[in-house]
């Protein structure tokens, strides 16, 4: 790399870090830690077992919060130094530099520090309420039939593929598969810090065109797929959704197993309606009925409330004079394979040229333009 634009690169990389430390705010990060450092010192704090976890938690992740910042505050500081002895070094025109041993090393370095400014640059965009939580994600194919339907599974293994880069852990809750290939519809529940709030760059409806495998002409086809996004809240979160018995339908039945031995003999699964949103939860994926229930129950009181959240927003943008669409059925995302290949993100206007990789879970720069684009709307 050229040195002049080595520095012009150290120095893009400096401001951003001087601009995350400003939005992280290291003296209320202070105050927060000597705030929760003084209830971790008080004789009856383990008595309460549950509280003193979330407390300890809370601590910890409100010094990692601050610590990075102040790392790459020093690191890129030190690069800034190490660089000017190295030049002092040298003649005046620098010649040789580029080459020598010492400017690999600190070449070397910056692109670590980098990779870790670029990832707490995330980390601070991921910042709402429920962004850190794990969740809830829902495939449903759109209109096209059997070609719909390879399209759902398509997105299901490019969700389990980019899951299994980050170490996610998967719980398949219910599949409905469909009539000739493919599924109808899919619901994950998905386990990792930072699930929901990455995963929100995949809400919406995503469109496929490509030469159909499901036609003797080979003709070119396009299909649609909708994802859906749900933050998995716990009870304190939901504790003010109070859902009478009455404003709720439920259905049993058998749930789809393996067969012979394995087949499940009893209506153990499970379908919810709430009947005045029309918010239906399936869940076969518990051993009994009543766990099934409790599942169903949980995701759907998330999304009642990920709704009424969705709602205020809607308001509050009015009210700003901005123009809403409706989340659902709003097309975000276009895969192309034929006749030329492309995956295009219709929001940020971020593309690229490999859809075999992005279909094979490599999703990160997308969802990374996504919370920029995301910040930059807010």
């Amino acid at each position: 790399m050229d040195l002049q634009d080595f520095k012009t690169e150290i120095k893009q990389i400096s401001d951003k870090i001087h601009i995350g430390i400003e939005c992280v705010d290291i003296p209320a990060k202070e105050e927060k830690i000597a705030e929760l450092q003084a209830k971790t010192e008080q004789s009856d704090f383990w008595d309460d077992a549950k509280n003193a976890g979330k407390i300890s938690q809370e601590l910890a992740e409100v010094e990692k919060s601050r610590d990075i910042w102040i790392h790459l505050q020093s690191d890129i500081q030190n690069i800034f130094e190490m660089l000017e002895m190295l030049e002092t070094e040298y003649s005046e025109n620098n010649e040789g530099i580029e080459s020598s041993d010492d400017f690999l090393e600190i070449s070397t370095e910056f692109e670590r520090v980098k990779k870790r400014a670029k990832k707490a640059e995330q980390e601070l965009l991921l910042s709402g309420e429920f962004d850190s939580r794990n969740a809830f994600l829902e495939i449903t194919s759109g209109a096209g039939g059997t070609e719909a339907q390879d399209f759902a599974e398509m997105l299901l293994r490019m969700y389990l593929r980019f899951c299994e880069r980050k170490n996610w852990n998967v719980e398949i809750i219910e599949q409905s598969n469909g009539t000739e290939a493919g599924i109808k519809s899919c619901l994950l529940e998905i386990k990792g810090y930072n699930a929901f709030g990455l995963l929100m760059a995949e809400k919406g409806t995503h469109r496929l065109v490509r030469q159909s495998p499901f036609n003797a002409k080979n003709l070119r086809q396009t299909s649609f797929a909708g994802v859906m996004i749900t933050p998995e809240l716990e009870d304190a979160d939901v504790s003010n959704v109070v859902i009478p018995d009455s404003e709720i339908r439920i259905d049993t039945f058998r749930s789809s197993g393996s067969g012979g031995q394995h087949a499940n003999k009893t209506d153990s699964a499970v379908r919810m309606l709430h009947i005045p949103t029309k918010i239906t939860v399936v869940c076969e994926s518990q051993r009994s009925q009543h766990q099934n229930k409790e599942k169903a129950m949980q995701i759907l009181k998330s999304r009642i409330v990920q709704r009424m959240r969705e709602e205020e927003e809607k308001k509050a943008a009015e009210v700003r004079g901005e123009h809403t669409e409706a989340a659902w059925g709003t097309q975000i995302r276009n895969y192309v394979l034929h006749p030329y290949k492309l995956v295009k993100d219709l929001r940020t206007g971020y593309e690229v040229t490999n859809p075999d990789e992005v279909l094979d879970g490599d999703l990160e720069e997308f969802h990374q333009k996504f919370l920029e684009w995301k910040a930059g709307n807010i």
